[in-house]
């Protein structure tokens, strides 16, 4: 069974980390790893209806935010990678620089380190010269930036049709494919 690692940080937009723990579920093949942080559970308060306890109850196993000695922070623990969803400034900063302080950025970095993908759904905007510094060098790190824009080609009728689609955008960058993709075929979507 596939291992992916999600995080869910202090940005708005909680919504895209939950999404993929349940789409994740329903996919099957894929054991998930939640690393949520206080300013994630905080978020997911403010934003949905849903309690932190019943989005770490969606992930296969839930790590502490500040054990940086979980198994997810050793290359020697095998993952597809890691999907940050969302991605706070402050965590897109500590992964920029490597500033091992706490499990969602360690975790990453080790990700990086063995050459693991990380995906990183930036939810900031507008955005001011030193965000887009700390951009340039997370890719130069290897990281891939993917700030949850929606797409529209797909005619979503609601808020979930565009974040699903995110998620699902997102996860073709793991070989993780969802039935549910719809996906552009030069005339409209299949």
């Amino acid at each position: 069974m596939k291992r992916l690692l999600v995080a869910i940080t202090g940005a708005s937009g909680a919504i895209y980390g939950i999404r993929a723990l349940q789409l994740l579920r329903e996919r099957g093949g894929v054991e998930t790893h939640l690393v949520l942080s206080a300013s994630g559970a905080r978020t997911i308060i403010a934003e949905t209806d849903f309690t932190p306890d019943a989005v770490r109850a969606l992930a296969h196993h839930v790590h502490n935010p500040k054990d940086i000695g979980a198994c997810v922070s050793s290359g020697s623990f095998v993952t597809e990678g890691m999907l940050v969803a969302p991605c706070s400034i402050k965590t897109l900063s500590g992964i920029a620089h490597c500033y091992n302080d706490e499990l969602v950025v360690r975790a990453a970095d080790v990700c990086l380190k063995e050459r693991r993908r990380v995906v990183l759904l930036l939810r900031e905007t507008p955005l001011h010269a030193g965000h887009v510094e700390l951009m340039a060098q997370a890719t130069r790190n290897g990281a891939i930036l993917m700030p949850p824009v929606p797409a529209f080609y797909h005619r979503p009728t609601s808020i979930l049709d565009i974040v699903d689609q995110t998620i699902a955008r997102a996860l073709d960058l793991f070989g993780l494919d969802l039935p549910t993709t719809k996906r552009w075929n030069g005339k409209g979507v299949d």
